[in-house]
């Protein structure tokens, strides 16, 4: 995976803006819809465990453990769009992210926001 793989967000055919401001410059808010999630539980396999143990008494990055929560949360993302757009948002306002463990067996990653409208000014 290069850098512009770990940065996530949202592709350029994504038909909701999802930002984590209030408002965005040039638009108005004509309806909030109301709190949307992405959730997903990713547990970690055996091998990615074992590799960052070992990492982890030597330092450094735990590549597989990124590289996983990477994916996890873009999961989340994705799925956050797909409610916003079922909802008749057009986007998605003030999203945040919201990781925990989830019964010791793996991460959850929940992304979240308020779906609205937004118009061009």
């Amino acid at each position: 995976m290069g850098i512009e793989d770990y940065g996530g967000g949202q592709t350029a055919q994504s038909d909701v803006l999802v930002v984590t401001t209030n408002d965005v410059p040039g638009y108005q808010v004509t309806q909030v819809i109301g709190e949307v999630f992405g959730l997903t539980v990713r547990s970690r396999h055996l091998g990615s465990q074992i590799g960052a143990g070992l990492k982890s008494m030597i330092g450094g990055e735990l590549k597989g453990l990124t590289k996983t929560l990477v994916e996890t949360r873009n999961q989340a993302m994705e799925r956050l769009v797909e409610q916003a757009k079922a909802r008749g948002a057009n986007a998605v306002l003030m999203m945040r992210f919201d990781v925990s463990e989830a019964a010791d067996v793996g991460t959850e990653v929940c992304a979240y926001g308020t779906a609205a409208v937004i118009t061009r000014n």
